[in-house]
């Protein structure tokens, strides 16, 4: 479906949610195009395809609030949808709170002239033999690579999707964008037991920016076999390697309190911490919508609350929340965003080989396994896999045990930021060292 197209449902079904009843009426129209491919080994395991046309409809009748969807877009059908949509919503409470944005947090001019290169002119004529072949080429590049091989399972996918957003109060927004992604996860034989596994992969909005097919391979194959032997040391209180790739998990200790909703609810151990530290001075954290070919790149975000750079914790002090229009009524607060785009951080000097050097003893953590986290008290627990170190230098792989602890100590516990950005995510987490976490092991 058309930009144009996208434009005049979204603007009629605006205008007939108004003749209907409604008081204030936001709309977003979508067009979907996806692919998605599951290799197990060198055959198809799964083919998925998807054209998906879409209406989201967020009504405000008189202070009372409702969001309504529908894949159906014809008009007598949106017509009748509108209506029940408008009648359902009369029966909510009211809620002071709830209506469209003001005009001044839209985005201006300058804001939604900025390129941020977020579409691939190039994926209409990429052929679906070339899509095959590179994860394909995953396995040829995998096979007969070592006698422990169990399976390799080699995933492909692709979309481009088409969007505009319209308010009844003026806002008017649209957004073009293409994703691909490529992984691939390695099964091998342990003479120990068991059969562990690895993978690697990457996202990204140009065809151009994924890893070689040979780059996938060699990843996945290589975390497969590196955590043959694994086993459980002794438990006790460590220093702690965390890898790049699996860096979000500890940075939602923080990222999941800092939410107005969680604020609201004083479900966030993070309350009333604003221009107050909250971390080692070694974390400066920075959330920055305007990143080309970012990951999480917009103009404006999903209330239309136009998109800006914000230095989120600056050496360790918290600088803001994310604070959507809702919450920001709610909460009287200035609204930012109520959603992360792209999370990126000041980068130290140290690659992950150059902190393994000067850890005595510690855990690299390569894969967080399930997990709990109370953001009230900002109590954590996780399973975790990886490497134990001893004198710099890495011994043998572990797997089976746990860390726990408080997120208020863990990132005042922050010793190091690494200089390697994980670049496939839209949160792009260096290797982060921690000192004194505890290890549940034997």
């Amino acid at each position: 479906m058309k930009i144009k197209n996208l434009k005049n449902t979204a603007e009629w079904a605006v205008e007939y949610a108004l003749k209907s009843g409604a008081s204030e009426a936001a709309a977003n129209t979508s067009s979907v195009k996806s692919l998605n491919i599951t290799l197990l080994n060198d055959g198809i395991e799964k083919l998925q395809e998807s054209n998906q046309n879409s209406l989201n409809l967020d009504l405000y009748c008189n202070n009372k609030y409702s969001s309504h969807s529908t894949n159906d877009l014809r008009e007598d059908s949106m017509k009748k949808f509108i209506e029940e949509a408008v009648k359902m919503t009369s029966y909510l409470a009211k809620d002071e709170a709830r209506a469209l944005p003001e005009k001044k947090f839209y985005p201006d001019a300058g804001v939604l002239g900025q390129n941020l290169d977020l579409n691939d002119a190039s994926f209409a004529s990429i052929d679906f033999k070339d899509k095959l072949g590179l994860i394909k080429k995953i396995y040829e590049t995998i096979k007969g690579k070592s006698d422990r091989l169990i399976n390799v399972t080699s995933f492909y996918n692709d979309s481009m999707s088409k969007g505009v957003r319209v308010h009844s109060n003026g806002f008017n927004g649209e957004i073009e964008r293409t994703s691909f992604s490529a992984y691939a996860n390695v099964s091998v034989n342990d003479p120990n037991g068991g059969k562990p596994s690895g993978g690697e992969g990457c996202s990204a909005r140009y065809m151009s920016g994924l890893l070689s097919p040979d780059e996938v391979a060699k990843g996945a194959l290589e975390r497969a076999l590196g955590k043959i032997g694994q086993k459980k040391i002794d438990s006790g209180v460590y220093k702690m390697l965390v890898e790049n790739r699996v860096g979000g998990s500890p940075v939602s200790t923080l990222l999941r309190a800092l939410g107005g909703r969680t604020l609201q609810q004083k479900n966030s151990y993070l309350e009333g911490m604003l221009g107050k530290k909250i971390a080692s001075e070694k974390l400066t954290v920075t959330d920055n919508p305007f990143l080309k070919r970012g990951l999480a790149s917009r103009h404006f975000d999903a209330e239309g609350l136009a998109a800006r750079k914000m230095e989120l914790i600056t050496d360790g002090v918290l600088n803001a929340y994310y604070i959507d229009y809702y919450y920001g009524k709610k909460l009287n607060m200035v609204p930012f965003t109520g959603n992360p785009s792209n999370i990126l951080y000041n980068y130290g000097d140290k690659s992950l080989k150059d902190m393994v050097k000067i850890i005595d003893k510690g855990i690299m953590v390569t894969d967080f396994i399930g997990g709990n986290f109370n953001s009230t008290t900002g109590d954590y627990s996780n399973g975790i896999a990886g490497f134990y170190i001893e004198n710099g230098e890495i011994k043998f792989p572990v797997n089976e045990m746990n860390i726990s602890g408080n997120a208020k100590d863990l990132w005042a516990n922050l010793l190091e930021i690494g200089s390697d950005p994980y670049l496939y995510s839209s949160n792009q987490t260096p290797s982060f060292l921690f000192d004194k976490i505890d290890f549940s092991g034997k």
